[in-house]
């Protein structure tokens, strides 16, 4: 059941080569590196909106992902975040007002989004959703949803753990509110058994998510795993597991360079890799072929981008992308 519901990117990616090099429009779009800044030229223009933290390594891979397929294809891609949804709601609001083409938006919080996504849709805007709020997404409207199942992906990883000796895990969720990160935990659980505990972190205080890893695993030493669901968090976990003189073995969701370089010394023993790339580039293409071709993609189903895994047998291979922003 689930390889169909997976779409593979290299098709896509060839799509995207092909319409750009030999089949409709074509145009040349400027550098987007900044959220606000002007969009690239292009006769279609499409709002990219999400619920990343700035400085955020996950979302700025994302952003790369979007712009490089607005450059490619000619089309115009803004981006813009908030982590706040009610300021979140008010970019959409506002690209609704500009009259865009198309709005690509991820929903952690998507009750927070939903009069402002259907209201997109009313206006006739195509709305594709990335990364988070896949259950929610044909029920607001949206055409179709790109990412990965979370509560399989959760499993996935909960299953990987378990099969390397793991006793009891520890998983740490680095934003409030956030229904995707609950799932993840929820769906390890299901995967490694009933131990499993949560820690709820603030991603905005890195000194106090090493803290508050630390101090657990000081006082719950059983604890010989830890899962966390974002890259700068891992980091974060690798660090505590070293001041609390722990045995536990740290693995992440998601992938930088520095989880890249984390897994090459053992720190981290391997990351959920959903290629948050094709999170971005992806739906500029679908937007893309809907506007020029009326096409759609996924069936009705999510878009699968993973998850996939990064680990020792396959890190090197990976390393040169993440380091360019790719990965």
């Amino acid at each position: 059941m689930k390889s169909r519901l997976v779409i593979r990117a290299g098709a896509l990616l060839a799509g995207a080569a092909l319409l750009a090099a030999c089949s409709g429009p074509t145009g040349t779009s400027s550098e987007n590196t900044n959220a606000d800044s002007a969009p690239a030229s292009g006769d279609l223009k499409v709002a990219v909106i999400t619920h990343g933290t700035a400085g955020d390594a996950f979302w700025s891979v994302v952003k790369v992902g979007a712009e490089d397929a607005g450059k490619q294809l000619g089309v115009g891609v803004t981006y813009n975040s908030d982590g706040d949804p009610g300021a979140q709601a008010k970019l959409i609001d506002n690209a609704v007002s500009q009259k865009v083409g198309g709005i690509v938006v991820s929903m952690a919080n998507p009750e927070a989004l939903k009069t402002s996504v259907e209201n997109a849709v009313k206006a006739g805007i195509p709305v594709i959703s990335i990364n988070s709020g896949g259950a929610k997404s044909a029920e607001f409207g949206a055409m179709a949803h790109v990412g990965q199942e979370e509560s399989i992906a959760g499993e996935e990883a909960g299953k990987k753990l378990k099969a390397a000796g793991k006793t009891k895990l520890l998983c740490v969720i680095h934003e409030a509110g956030n229904s995707g990160l609950n799932e993840r935990c929820d769906g390890a659980r299901t995967g490694f058994g009933s131990a499993v505990e949560n820690l709820q972190v603030d991603i905005s205080n890195p000194t106090d998510i090493e803290a508050r890893i630390k101090a657990k695993l000081q006082s719950d030493t059983a604890v010989d795993g830890v899962l966390a669901l974002n890259p700068q968090v891992a980091v974060n976990a690798a660090a505590a597991v070293k001041g609390a003189g722990s045995k536990a073995q740290v693995a992440t969701f998601d992938l930088n360079a520095d989880v890249v370089d984390a897994i090459k010394s053992g720190e981290v023993l391997f990351a959920v890799d959903q290629q948050q790339y094709q999170q971005g580039y992806l739906p500029v293409v679908m937007l893309k072929l809907f506007t020029d071709n009326a096409n759609t993609l996924g069936g009705g189903k999510p878009v699968l981008t993973g998850p996939g895994f990064v680990d020792k047998s396959n890190v090197d291979k990976v390393a040169e992308y993440a380091k360019n922003g790719k990965r």
